[in-house]
């Protein structure tokens, strides 16, 4: 999300103060004052549309979109409604997410019970990616090791939902590793950098 290269247009960045990882991944309301500042920084220093660095800030998707008068998209996971409608009825749609014992429904913008049994969570919990952005400070995580999380936790969700026909990644840390499982799982794979560019192509 920050390296430069990742965009064919420039970023600039504002740290939420007191954003720890544990506190935005487990949830912490008094953050949001912050987030909001954070936001109307941006759009001071020149910013066209904001979105943040960990797909959990969906929470303060609302109270941030409000508070400035550009697209603010805070997480990949605003993106579920739209993919399920995108599916086949009898299909699934899997979130792959950092932590799934926190990635509750009420984060993923559906209501309807019969959609909502077509979302499959899965979390990389106990692979290195968390265990070292919950230092402070977070720890760099080699490719490798986020490969590792990623593709092992596709595997056993797939041996257990064979239904699974898309797969969104809520994790901004993920994207290192999309194209690599796109080509490995043969399937569509969603992420926080398409709809960055999504975003930014609209604007134009």
């Amino acid at each position: 999300m920050l390296n430069p290269a990742t965009y064919d247009f420039p970023i600039i960045k504002e740290t939420i103060r007191g954003a720890w990882a544990a506190d935005v991944v487990r949830g912490n309301s008094a953050l949001e004052p912050a987030y909001i500042e954070a936001a109307q920084r941006l759009v001071e220093r020149g910013a066209v549309a904001i979105t943040s660095d960990c797909g959990f800030s969906i929470r303060h998707q609302t109270a941030v979109a409000n508070s400035v008068n550009v697209p603010v998209a805070t997480s990949s996971l605003l993106l579920v409604p739209a993919l399920l409608r995108q599916l086949p009825s009898s299909s699934k749609l899997a979130i792959l997410t950092a932590d799934s014992r926190v990635c509750g429904l009420e984060l993923l913008g559906v209501d309807d019970l019969v959609q909502r049994a077509r979302l499959v969570i899965g979390g990389v919990e106990g692979g290195k990616l968390l265990q070292n952005e919950m230092r402070r400070p977070p720890l760099p995580t080699d490719v490798a090791d986020i490969e590792t999380d990623v593709a092992g936790c596709i595997t056993r969700i797939r041996a257990e939902h064979p239904e699974i026909a898309a797969i969104l990644f809520e994790c901004t840390g993920f994207p290192t590793v999309s194209h690599t499982m796109r080509r490995t799982t043969k399937l569509p794979i969603y992420d926080v950098v398409g709809l960055c560019k999504m975003m930014m192509a609209s604007i134009g």
